[in-house]
């Protein structure tokens, strides 16, 4: 394994919508990563917004591209999202590679391509001495939401096309890397394309370039543990499951800790308002005290202060977090089947133990017994009994043992130095191998093609009078 680029590659990344998330996480790391091993980097993307999107998007870190956004919209009439990606994406293919000459001056070695693989197959014909690699998070085909009834039904067959689309178009990639062996799983058994392939994993970082493990002076509640989930304000993410383990602790154990819940949260989404209701909802027939704060209360500056059970802390600013994990006894993480789940890792990096689902992501990135522990979501009683750990005093030591292994774990498995090392191995392998690459046309891929254009172009005409679905 190399160390540094013994020859600099021309690379590429190409990302629909550059804002702040997880996948616009990995793709910066990625790219800051691979710059830094000496290759040079470019980022094309079809919307970025200088406002949200991280620093090194905006500050020149990173050379960024935005291309092909003024022919179509994000959706029609407030539908048809997946479509007008697609086109978006197309449009950026067609504006670099098509209407001008910078493909050309790019002269990639290699496309590093996520989250939507409709370039694929049109970047291996305009530029087909460059190989593409795709990175999946997870297929798009399974994060529609899931609504039941007539409206489902609907939904799921103006989505057929458009799975076939992704199948076909991911399977053009040179190569596969995934973010955790459960997405691998899942990829495989929902792309047919790519059962057959090779897919290796590639897992996503956390900087633990500016970490600090001093906890000596950070708690919040000098009198009580703190038990911590982060995460977003959507019924998916199980919130409930920390608050019904929480209220099973004994009147004693609750008067020495506080469950913080804190997470993503626009007010203008349905479901997180509905999900928070929900939760307050829950708290009082639980008879647990609880109140909620938001980003802009200025008591948010001293929290200490709150004497209730549970605390509500929407979209917090990342000194609240940073602030929050060094004061944390435990993290409590609850959804089930996470594609990779980067908040654990950042407990870890801080030196807090984690409780999680024994599913999806966390398998690979908790040791049960040794940086935290792994329990089914089902088994409510198994969380308090968790939950109860840190309340014991002779089992201090443990945790702190605990903390100090994760923190060692994140430390040598996850850092951006480990990514980007593993991206430019991967990137080298597929530049220096000669065997014949995936085919691009066949009839399966043509009738794809052909359905997905014709249905395209119907759908269009339907969204007037908004008989299609939001997808």
């Amino acid at each position: 394994m190399s160390t540094a680029a013994q020859i600099p590659r021309n690379i590429v990344f190409v990302h629909p919508d550059l804002g702040i998330g997880g996948a616009e996480r990995l793709v910066i790391d990625a790219a800051v990563g691979l710059q830094a091993l000496g290759h040079q980097v470019t980022i094309l993307t079809s919307y970025r917004d200088r406002n949200h999107c991280f620093e090194e998007a905006r500050d020149g870190t990173l050379d960024v591209r935005v291309r092909g956004d003024a022919v179509f919209p994000s959706s029609i009439a407030g539908r048809l999202s997946i479509l007008c990606t697609i086109l978006r994406q197309l449009s950026l293919v067609a504006s670099t590679g098509l209407a001008s000459n910078e493909l050309k001056q790019l002269d990639p070695d290699v496309f590093i391509v996520d989250q939507l693989s409709a370039c694929i197959p049109f970047f291996r014909l305009l530029y087909p001495k460059a190989k593409i690699l795709f990175y999946g998070h997870f297929p798009d085909q399974l994060l529609v939401k899931q609504e039941g009834g007539v409206k489902q039904t609907l939904k799921s067959l103006y989505r057929v096309p458009f799975d076939a689309f992704e199948g076909w178009s991911t399977s053009c990639a040179d190569g596969i890397v995934v973010n955790s062996k459960f997405t691998r799983s899942v990829f495989k058994s929902t792309l047919p394309g790519v059962k057959s392939r090779e897919l290796k994993v590639i897992y996503p970082c956390v900087d633990t370039s500016t970490s600090s493990h001093d906890r000596s002076n950070a708690t919040i509640w000098p009198d009580k543990q703190l038990l911590l989930s982060i995460n977003r304000f959507e019924g998916k993410k199980m919130l409930d499951l920390a608050i019904k383990a929480y209220a099973g602790l004994s009147p004693q154990d609750r008067a020495k800790a506080k469950l913080v819940l804190a997470g993503g949260y626009d007010p203008r989404n349905a479901e997180n308002a509905n999900t928070h209701k929900d939760l307050q909802d829950l708290c009082a027939s639980l008879n647990l005290t609880h109140a909620t704060f938001r980003s802009n209360d200025t008591a948010l500056t001293n929290l200490s202060s709150e004497d209730m059970d549970v605390l509500f802390l929407l979209s917090i600013p990342n000194d609240l977090k940073s602030r929050l994990l060094s004061s944390a006894s435990l993290l409590i993480y609850t959804p089930t089947n996470e594609h990779f789940g980067i908040v654990p890792l950042e407990a870890m990096l801080a030196g807090v133990p984690v409780l999680a689902t024994n599913t999806g992501g966390p398998l690979e990135t908790i040791y049960d017994g040794r940086t935290g522990w792994l329990r089914s979501p089902d088994k409510i009683e198994e969380w308090t009994k968790v939950m109860q750990k840190p309340l014991i005093p002779s089992s201090a030591d443990k945790l702190r043992a605990m903390g100090q292994a994760g923190r060692a774990q994140v430390l040598s498995q996850f850092s951006r130095t480990k990514m980007a090392q593993s991206f430019h191995d991967e990137i080298e392998r597929l530049v220096q191998s000669n065997g014949p690459r995936a085919p691009i046309f066949g009839l399966p891929s043509l009738l794809a093609m052909i359905f997905a254009f014709v249905f395209a172009a119907l759908a269009v005409v339907l969204a007037v009078t908004r008989f299609v679905p939001a997808a």
